[in-house]
């Protein structure tokens, strides 16, 4: 599966994530590509931030609402639960602090859609295993030196930090290299060795107050009898 059919297919699974009407936030947008997609298809309320000026431009031109901005400093301007979603789509693993990137997405939005490539998928583990050199592969093209890439993760890697964080893996899906999509499980392990990249749909765990009844009253009513 070439890059762009890869970015396409991508783009349709995170569209089929989302309510119509949604508010939306998509963070490293490029030349805004994918919200220009979501607005026409599902009347999505659309945001983008973008690290490259240029891109920026070129988004904005398009009539799109985009800023320029740094996400690793920029997301403290949003509110709480400004947004229905944000969207990060294969930016987190060339954030300098991933885990706080993702827990200020799920701060600003009620629910967080993560793509990412999987870095336990077999031809990278063959590559490290035959060859004992950084990979280089169609979802990670770069040569270690030149990479953008900072942290290289599997699947197993996100579910057990979204596990100790108390976040929810509301629906996760996985791409084979050949374009082959599955639903990802938390037991199933293959799912880390054919996977090419996933898409995950994240929100928080909420916990219901535990209410818990009051002897007090009682108490003193049968200390008055008493005396």
């Amino acid at each position: 599966m070439n890059k762009i059919n890869s970015i396409r297919k991508d783009w349709k699974l995170i569209e089929s994530f989302i309510d119509s009407n949604s508010k939306v936030l998509d963070i490293g947008c490029g030349e805004g590509g994918l919200i220009n997609q979501l607005e026409k298809n599902i009347k999505a309320d659309t945001r983008g931030i973008e690290l490259n000026p240029e891109l920026a431009r070129k988004a904005i031109a398009q009539g799109l609402n985009v800023v320029q901005g740094n996400a690793e400093q920029d997301l403290n301007q949003y509110s709480n639960k400004s947004f229905d979603y944000v969207i990060l789509s294969q930016t987190l693993q060339a954030m300098m602090k991933p885990k706080e990137v993702l827990f200020e997405l799920l701060r600003i939005g009620a629910k967080a859609i993560v793509s990412f490539p999987n870095f336990g998928h077999w031809k990278i583990r063959l590559q490290l295993l035959l060859k004992g050199k950084m990979p280089v592969t169609e979802d990670l093209p770069f040569a270690w030196y030149e990479t953008p890439n900072i942290h290289f993760f599997t699947i197993k890697d996100f579910q057990e930090l979204c596990k100790k964080s108390n976040i929810v893996i509301e629906k996760s899906i996985g791409l084979s290299s050949r374009g082959r999509q599955f639903e990802i499980y938390q037991s199933f392990n293959e799912a880390n060795l054919f996977t090419s990249e996933a898409i995950f749909l994240l929100s928080y765990q909420n916990y219901e107050p535990i209410k818990i009844k009051s002897k007090k009253k009682s108490f003193i009513k049968n200390s008055a009898l008493a005396s």
